[in-house]
């Protein structure tokens, strides 16, 4: 196999990138084989050249500027790593597809607030725009929404997008330790974004939801439009009166089409039966489950959390580009044809709930009723399995 090697700039060296690098550093015959071509690091750019990341990268040119990659003759295709929605992040992506370099990222805050004008600037330009890694870590939900199931309508998809916060949940169930306990523990071994808020109050998980629901739906990515409610509110004897009753809380991301145009958006801390699917994912787990018009039923588990399955996404992404790419749909639809969509707020939408009430047992209603008893305790939505 003598073709020509496809070079790549990695901006963002820290848990995710390292992964990166130490995957192309134990495969390279393995990926080369996969890719059709050899899968080189040009350049890197990261915020401490001299840190330790437990692999080496003296090999590479090192850039201070991050965006200089972007210029770069020996660099192909840009992997930004870095993070957030505006700032170096933003600018590199923007910079790599107008200087005519595909872009792989990681990075479900920017596409879901700039998803639009980004997937516009690289169908323009007919570059690939990547973000296998940005939804479920390792586990290939936009691979299953926007090929698997594209010959479906998709009618509803509930899924487990955080984690963090499935790692929080369950462990204050097996432990029996407070809310604020678990947040330490989480905080000090690193499953929470640098502002944990992030997870906690639902935005990491919207910022997932938001970019299925552009590919299930074909609508423009609305963040503004997706209500969140997190999981500040649960406390160690709502999860104890949950389980002891046959529940068990997840924060949950739904989405259901009610028609053309018309769908709901939400992330929720709700409530699933102990003997469902969902309830079985657990601590860093992710799970998708979709509903289509032709295949029914279809699940995507794996887990969604950490470095090593994130930078495998990545990769994922690097030997699609090295296989051929795609410039023809970011989103599964073609930019300028995504709907504006009309969104109906969850309140809306039937259902049933679980008021917990200390002491007693749950009290199961539907939301017509919502109004008679919101006062005997705390209402949760019930998520049963598609």
């Amino acid at each position: 196999m003598n073709a020509k090697p496809l070079r790549f700039g990695i901006a963002g060296l820290g848990a995710v990138g390292g992964g990166v690098l130490r995957i192309l550093q134990n495969h390279p015959v393995h990926l080369e084989r996969r890719g059709g071509c050899p899968l080189v690091i040009s350049a890197v750019s990261g915020r401490d050249r001299s840190k330790d990341r437990g692999v080496s990268i003296s090999a590479y040119a090192w850039e201070d500027d991050a965006i200089k990659l972007a210029s770069r003759d020996d660099v192909d295709i840009v992997v930004e790593l870095i993070g957030g929605d505006e700032g170096v992040a933003r600018t590199l992506v923007e910079t790599a597809l107008k200087n005519g370099k595909p872009v792989i990222t990681a990075n479900k805050a920017l596409l879901a607030k700039h998803g639009l004008a980004l997937a516009q600037l690289a169908e323009k330009n007919e570059l690939p725009l990547c973000y296998e890694a940005a939804v479920g870590g390792g586990t290939p939900m936009i691979k299953m929404m926007r090929e698997a199931l594209t010959a479906n309508a998709i009618l509803k998809f509930r899924g487990i997008l955080n984690g963090s916060t499935n790692f929080i949940l369950s462990e204050i169930r097996d432990s029996g330790r407070s809310y604020d306990a678990v947040i330490a523990e989480a905080k000090e071994k690193g499953f929470l974004e640098a502002d944990p808020s992030l997870d906690i109050d639902g935005h990491d998980a919207g910022h997932k939801l938001c970019i299925l629901g552009s590919i299930a739906f074909g609508i423009k990515p609305a963040l503004d439009k997706l209500p969140r409610t997190g999981i500040g509110k649960i406390k160690l004897e709502d999860i104890q009166n949950a389980e002891s009753n046959g529940y068990r809380f997840k924060l949950v991301c739904w989405a259901e089409r009610h028609e053309k145009g018309v769908v709901t958006l939400a992330v929720e801390a709700g409530l699933v039966p102990r003997d469902s699917i969902m309830a079985r994912v657990e601590k860093g787990k992710n799970i998708l489950m979709v509903q289509g018009d032709s295949v029914g039923s279809s699940l995507c588990e794996g887990m969604g959390a950490g470095p090593g399955p994130t930078a495998s996404a990545v990769v994922a992404d690097m030997v699609d580009i090295a296989r051929g790419g795609r410039t023809d749909s970011v989103f599964g639809v073609a930019a300028n044809d995504l709907l504006d969509g009309n969104f109906v707020s969850p309140e809306d939408v039937a259902g049933d709930f679980v008021v917990l009430r200390a002491n007693e047992k749950p009290l199961v209603f539907s939301n017509q009723r919502r109004s008679e008893i919101q006062e005997q305790g705390k209402i949760f939505r019930l998520f049963s399995d598609i």
